[in-house]
Order: C-alpha cells, then structure tokens, then sequence
C-alpha cells in the first residue's frame, strides 16, 4: 500500500492508544481503537475506498506478523519450556534454595537487578529470561510483580543500549557508520558516559532494590504485597499465571531449572555467532559476527535447543512422563497467546504510522525545518526522540531515522556537540520505548513478571519521568559545557535529591491514608 502524508494527524493513532489504555486500564480495546483510526486517517488523507479500512488494518497485521515471525516462535517455545520447567520442580526448587541464600527482600531485588544487567546481549532475552527464574524468589519475599517488571525492564533496554556487545550496539553502530561516522562502534563507546536515562536507570534500580525508597503507585503495590493483598487476577498480559494449578513434580532439583535456563543462554549466544557468520565464515572474529547477527532467529535456534535438553534433563530420570512432558509445551505454547497479541496490535498501530501514515517523516521534517540552537540540541533532541519513541514504542525506528538527522546537522564531526546530542538520542529513545504501554520490552516485562500489563506501565511511568526530567536538566547543561563530569554530576545529584523527597512525600501520604482507616 501507498503511504501518504499525513501530517499532524499521524502522531493521533498512538496518542488515542496510549490515552484510552491509560484511561481504562484495558490493552487490547485500546490498541484495537488505535489502529481503527489511524486506518480511517489513512483513507480520509488518501483519498481512497472505505473497504482501503479493511486493507491497511488487515493487510498491515499480516505484514508484521510475517515480519515479526520469529518473535512470536521464540515466546512459544519460551513459554513451552517456562512450562515444563515448572512442572519439573525447577522453578520450586530453585525458589526455596534461594530463599535460603537470599535472606530478605533487598537481596532478592538486588540478585534480579544483577541478573538482568548480566545478560545483556539482548533485551528480549533479558525480559523473560529474567522473570522465569527469579519470580519464586521475589514472591518468596513478598516483592510485588510491579516492582519485578520494573527492575526487569529496566535492566533490559537501558542495559543493552551502553553494552559494547550487544544486538543493540551492533545496530547502532552500523547505523552511525552508514550515515557517514567512520567509526561507528568507537562512536557509539564515546556516548556511553553521555546516555543519562541509561546510566541513571541503571542506579535507580540498584538504590531501590537496597533502600525502601518507592514512591507513587509502585508504593501502593509494595505494601499490598507485603499485606498478602497484591491482586493476581488473571489478565491479558498475566499469561504465566495459566501455569497455577498445574501439577508439580516432587523430584526436581535446581539442576531441573539451571541446566534448561543455562542451555537456552548458551545455545542463544553460539546461535547469534552463527547467524552472524562467525562458524560459516561470513565473519572473521565475535565482534564481527554479533554485528551481522539476526537476533531474533538466534533466539528461536536457542529456545528450540533448550527445550531439547529438558526433555533429555527430565524425561529419562523420570521427573516427568513423556505424556506429561508434551502437554506442558501445549500449556506453555496457549500461555503467550495473549502476549502475543498484545505484540500484535503494537507492531500494527507502529507499522501503520511508519509505512501508511509518514510519522517518522512527518517528526523528521519537524526537526529539520527548525534551527534550534546547537547548545540546546542535546536536550531538545532528547524530547523528541523521547516523544517519538513513547508514540511508536519502539526505540530502534526512532533512533535509526534520528540518527542520520543528528550527523548530519554536524556534517560528521565527531567532536564538541556531536558526542552528546548522539547520546541523548539514544537516551530520549530508550525512555519512551521504556514507557510506552505499545513498545514490545514493556509488554514482555509484564510478561515475565506474571503481573497485569496496565499495572506496570502505571507504576514505572513515574520512575521512568523522575530519571527522564533529570537526564533533561543535565543535557541543558551542555549550553554551559561538554564536560561529562560536570554533566553527569548535575543529573545524578538531582536525581538523588528528587527520589528522596518523593519517597518522603509518598510516605507521607501513605502514612495518613492509614491513619484514617484506623
């Protein structure tokens, strides 16, 4: 289909999504709503047919569904073996050897932060890799599963983004270098001390997991965890709770979850060497061949392997029958149905405004046509990427379309602004996908965190502007200076500053609420 021009109207499908989720907390209804009318905004600005309503809605799901196919195959498989898994005992097992290492609640945040800044490689493995193997642990202590998507999203994207050896930085890197920087790897090092949102993240989730600091709803859901009282009613994105119920073997062991876990780690990494050329001489080292790597298809190759070593893990030792081996990967592959149909949509209503609709264009121009002040332009472009990113939610578009912007207003010099306002492109990217309710991270998190998509996004909405309003005031300081001490310093000082007194405030007002129910 032929993309049309559509203005300012381009950006009101993602805004109509966001809202109405925002406003009545129901996913599906909303991007449903969001797609319908960017589909009408399509045929209103085009000209054509209103059956062209049917093709753009339909003809764009099929398209994405195809182009995403991978992804859809790889939460299958990763449910099938988050399935069998459990009912192996593995995911007991391991719950009650951690809880008896893990000795309160800040241990058990702190050891899921860890685990999620240490597999890096890619933040769709991270989400739900993350989630599967330490939801025993924070259920164990109480940690709601709002607060568990919010460190497992958070060390998703903002992990990847600064990791040298990542799918990100690959395309990252190769997107600089097509766009005229000579070296897009060293390029794309040099903004690692300069992404804020990525490195303050980063420290939030580490402060919060060690000092009770919550704030907002996040502190609403901490203390109804803490009272037995957190709400586990099943819901679209709450897939993994269809595993309640389910039969658990008395046999498993904690090998029973680290060795499938540890495979599906293993095999995803040779994978990604694989399909980035490494064994077949299509690369000639690592870095080279996690460059060139399909990511998506490693995860498949990766997760389809894993489930080959649990079945060889629990069948022969008769952990599970054969029988009941084959119908956990039923029950697994039914589970992610309503993720993947949140993803769906998402890729939908993103793939409407990219292709039909001209909003990267239509944000491309807006930047172009205005000439800010080059001292402002990391800040500014930190807003917009943030705004595109958030409406889209995806930070890979936003970034590879602003990317060439960014060089080319500076004619490919790396020095002075260059640097910074790079970086801040990527930050204000990874803010918006972080928060968006449509980007597929955020739905994954909620994913594996077995907690109400909604929920999550309406509790780390608030995190995400804390460590987003700091990160802005810093790059407003490269008016005065480019100096990443001085940068770095201002931004994490007031974010220190503002989370203590919003953890006081939300005490506050907690502490009366209570006060007037007694």
């Amino acid at each position: 289909m032929e993309m049309v021009n559509a203005g300012w109207l381009s950006i009101l499908p993602p805004i109509i999504a966001i809202g109405l989720a925002l406003i009545t907390k129901e996913v599906l209804s909303s991007l449903m709503l969001g797609i319908v009318s960017g589909a009408v905004i399509y045929v209103c600005v085009g000209g054509f047919g209103p059956l062209t309503i049917f093709d753009a809605v339909f003809g764009t799901m099929v398209e994405k569904m195809g182009e995403n196919a991978s992804v859809l195959l790889f939460l299958a498989l990763l449910g099938a073996l988050v399935a069998v898994v459990t009912m192996a005992g593995g995911s007991k097992a391991y719950g009650d050897w951690a809880a008896s290492k893990i000795k309160n609640k800040a241990g058990a945040q702190l050891a899921t932060s860890i685990l999620g800044i240490f597999i890096f490689i890619d933040d769709y493995f991270n989400c739900l890799t993350v989630g599967t193997v330490m939801r025993p642990v924070t259920d164990k202590y109480k940690v709601s599963r709002a607060k568990l998507a919010y460190i497992i999203d958070s060390t998703a994207a903002p992990v990847c983004i600064i990791a040298p050896i990542s799918s990100w930085a690959a395309t990252i890197a190769s997107t600089m270098q097509s766009s005229g920087i000579q070296d897009g790897m060293g390029t794309l090092v040099a903004t690692i001390p300069y992404n804020l949102y990525a490195l303050l993240t980063i420290a939030m989730v580490v402060l919060v997991s060690l000092k009770k600091l919550d704030f907002g709803p996040m502190a609403r859901f901490e203390r109804q965890a803490e009272l037995g009282l957190e709400s586990r009613e099943v819901d679209p994105a709450d897939a993994k709770d269809d595993f309640d119920g389910m039969e658990i073997s008395e046999k498993g062991t904690v090998l029973d979850l680290l060795i499938p876990i540890g495979g599906l780690i293993v095999a995803t990494i040779l994978a990604m060497l694989y399909t980035g050329g490494l064994f077949t001489g299509g690369a000639s080292n690592i870095v080279e061949a996690f460059g060139n790597t399909d990511a998506f298809m490693s995860l498949v190759y990766g997760g389809f392997v894993a489930i080959i070593i649990a079945f060889l893990t629990f069948v022969p030792r008769k952990v599970l029958g054969f029988r009941q081996f084959m119908g956990g990967l039923t029950v697994g592959f039914k589970s992610m149905i309503a993720a993947d149909t949140i993803l769906v949509l998402a890729w939908t209503i993103s793939g409407m405004c990219r292709e039909l609709l001209n909003t990267e264009g239509f944000v491309a121009g807006v930047v172009q046509n205005n000439q800010f002040a080059l001292t402002f332009l990391p800040a500014i472009i930190f807003l917009i990427a943030a705004g595109m990113s958030f409406a889209l939610g995806t930070s890979w578009g936003t970034f590879m379309m602003l990317i060439p912007i960014v060089i080319a207003i500076f004619g490919g010099e790396t020095g002075g602004l260059m640097i910074p306002t790079l970086a801040a492109t990527l930050a204000g990217s990874v803010f918006g996908d972080h928060c968006s309710p449509i980007s597929d991270s955020t739905i994954m998190s909620s994913t594996g965190a077995g907690v109400r998509h909604i929920d999550h996004v309406s509790t780390q909405i608030p995190y995400a502007l804390l460590v987003a309003g700091c990160s802005f005031v810093g790059y407003l300081m490269c008016v005065f200076t480019t100096n990443v001490f001085v940068i770095l310093g201002v931004a994490l000082a007031l974010f220190l500053v503002c989370i203590f007194l919003l953890h006081n405030v939300s005490a506050k007002h907690m502490a009366e609420a209570q006060q007037e129910i007694k």
